[in-house]
């Protein structure tokens, strides 16, 4: 009961903090921080550690010029003490793999969602890490490796990161803490050669859930060599299964990890290095932007960065940018730039501000968007297309990887106008990255891999996908074009896209397959997804008014009544995700009708969505 009730109190004081205190903790203040590392204090057995300062001088605490919490004036490990020791209960750690990722529920309090990732799975995940990180580099005994930790605006933040230092000091590692950062530059720093800022890290650990709700939490994972891919995943969880076992037969205690502890302000680094690019490409010019009015966008996760650290540096105005500010309870907005509500804050700050560019990013920055100065959203397919014509005019006729839901329209922009070559592949931004990569491997040139979603990897830039430097990107067309005489704004990166055909109508249905329907019959959900996408095939084939795609690599992808539709098993859930483009609604249904007379007689497929879709108006 104890611990149960130190969490709830752990839990309920975090949420509170932050949203009382949505600027305390901000990383990206626009003062330089000081001396680069500092030794962490000593952990604090998980109480909340308070010298010589009351309960609401905490809550009215200065901004700290270094971007990091002072701890040692404040702390808030979320560890465990010796009155309140976290449960162990039974974990299926594979069931917290999301792909490339580890996602799990990392606050109590939503319905439904029992908490998954607590600190002593965090520990065990971390401790996986670092035994998988040492089998990998294989070092003699006298280097000690060094893993760097960041993680995004999220209320779970602090507690995961003190339990994932834990459990990689618990592997003879040292610790480099970076506090609030983006994920991409958690890779970055692998790379980064610099021992001032202890780089590079040998292995890097991002603590985020993306876009996912306040309670939601997770880890990506990387080397030198990029992220980790499934398998990887697969081996560190079932590492962090048995040492999680070792943890319930011989019982869970925290050990103090602070002499492998220090902290960084990497980000000054990673964002110093955006600035020196666009500066680069601007032929050195100082200021390249200046006169530029560029509105950002954070939805208060971890890019509020970029404004200050990026844009200002450049010349640009950023007056109007919002949400800047980590606040894990995102108050505003999903941090999303495929979220509608989202495009709309961002547009709105635009129009209002007579700003010239709009940028936003999710939450933790390996995804962005953009909106130029008339409103107009380059998000989706019009940002493949407006990073496609960029790519295309620096390497002619290099093939152009995205996901598996782009437009036929995207497609015919890419080859017929933009000279390149589109490989439509599969959904999953590290299947796209992969894909890219083998492509290059046989010979065949490939600089952008690319998702609808807004992950894009560039070669040019060690194939990470990074929103940050997505923008950069655009940055350097603005900042070319006014070198070049012109003064009309984001017109030059509107003008890129043109001709781009777009759908009237573009939807996007899931259909949900119910695990306990007895029309299943034993199979699991990906058996009987797989079966009803063999029976769609099936029908597709005698059918005159459709015609199979000749080239796909995920589902069954068709063309008909003047668009066409996707079908598709989730990479990871029991759904069917269902798209739809075409030049009206009208034709849209018809391509509805077929695919709902092809799955009908499949009782375990919830296809309420579908029905209602295609009733009549």
């Amino acid at each position: 009961m104890a611990a149960m009730s130190g969490k709830v109190v752990q839990n309920v004081f975090i949420a509170q903090f932050y949203q009382q205190n949505r600027q305390f903790g901000t990383q990206y203040q626009r003062d330089c921080c000081a001396p680069y590392t500092r030794t962490l204090p000593p952990f604090h057995g998980g109480k909340l550690a308070w010298t010589s300062i009351s309960s609401m001088q905490m809550r009215n605490l200065p901004k700290y010029q270094s971007g990091f919490v002072n701890r040692g004036t404040f702390y808030c490990s979320a560890a465990s003490s010796a009155t309140a020791i976290p449960s162990l209960d039974k974990v299926d750690f594979l069931k917290l793999q999301n792909g490339s990722d580890i996602r799990g529920v990392a606050v109590s309090g939503v319905e439904g969602e029992p908490v998954n990732l607590t600190e002593p799975v965090t520990e065990a995940i971390a401790a996986a890490f670092a035994a998988w990180l040492l089998d990998k580099k294989k070092v003699d005994a006298s280097r000690k490796l060094r893993v760097s930790i960041g993680h995004d605006s999220r209320i779970s933040a602090q507690q995961l990161q003190d339990a994932v230092s834990r459990g990689i000091a618990s592997g003879g590692l040292d610790v480099v803490q970076y506090g609030l950062a983006s994920t991409p530059a958690m890779f970055n720093s692998t790379l980064t050669e610099d021992e001032a800022f202890l780089c590079p890290a040998d292995g890097a650990i991002m603590i985020t859930a993306s876009h996912l709700p306040y309670n939601r939490n997770g880890f990506k994972f990387f080397t030198n060599a990029g992220g980790l891919g499934k398998s990887d995943i697969k081996d560190i969880l079932e590492r962090a299964a048995n040492i999680y076992s070792g943890f319930l037969a011989k019982g869970y205690s925290v050990k103090n990890a602070s002499d492998s502890v220090k902290k960084v302000d990497y980000m000054t680094v990673y964002a110093s290095d955006l600035v020196k690019a666009v500066r680069k490409a601007a032929g050195n010019i100082e200021k390249p932007l200046e006169g530029f009015h560029i509105v950002v966008d954070a939805g208060n996760g971890a890019g509020g960065f970029f404004a200050a650290k990026v844009l200002e540096p450049l010349g640009a105005i950023t007056s109007g940018s919002q949400f800047l500010e980590p606040d894990g309870m995102f108050p505003n907005h999903i941090p999303n730039p495929e979220d509608k509500a989202a495009m709309k804050a961002i547009t709105e700050a635009v129009l209002s501000n007579k700003a010239d560019l709009g940028i936003i990013f999710d939450t933790d920055v390996d995804r962005s968007a953009a909106v130029d100065s008339t409103g107009r959203e380059l998000n989706r397919n019009r940002l493949i297309a407006l990073m496609s014509a960029i790519v295309l005019e620096e390497h002619p006729g290099t093939t152009i990887v995205t996901d598996s839901v782009t437009s036929d329209g995207l497609t015919l922009f890419i080859e017929k106008k933009l000279g390149g070559k589109h490989h439509r592949f599969k959904r999953g931004y590290k299947n796209v990255i992969d894909e890219a990569i083998r492509l290059n491997s046989v010979g065949e040139e490939s600089h952008l891999a690319i998702e609808t979603s807004g992950h894009g990897a560039l070669k040019e830039n060690h194939w990470l996908d990074d929103g940050a430097y997505l923008m950069v990107k655009l940055l350097n067309k603005l900042a070319s074009a006014r070198a070049s005489g012109r003064v009309d704004g984001s017109k030059v990166l509107t003008d890129l896209v043109e001709g781009l055909e777009e759908p009237a109508i573009a939807v996007e249905l899931r259909l949900k397959i119910n695990q306990s329907h007895p029309d299943l019959k034993g199979r699991s959900f990906r058996e009987y997804g797989e079966a009803v996408l063999q029976h769609l095939e099936n029908s597709i084939a005698s059918n005159p008014k459709l015609q199979k795609a000749p080239v796909n690599y995920e589902g069954v992808r068709v063309s008909g009544f003047g668009g066409w539709f996707l079908l598709r098993l989730s990479l990871h859930d029991p759904v069917l995700p269902l798209n739809f483009e075409a030049p009206s609604h009208e034709d849209a249904v018809k391509l509805g009708l077929e695919v709902a007379s092809a799955v009908k007689e499949f009782q375990a497929l919830d296809t309420s969505a579908l029905d209602k879709f295609v009733q009549p108006q």
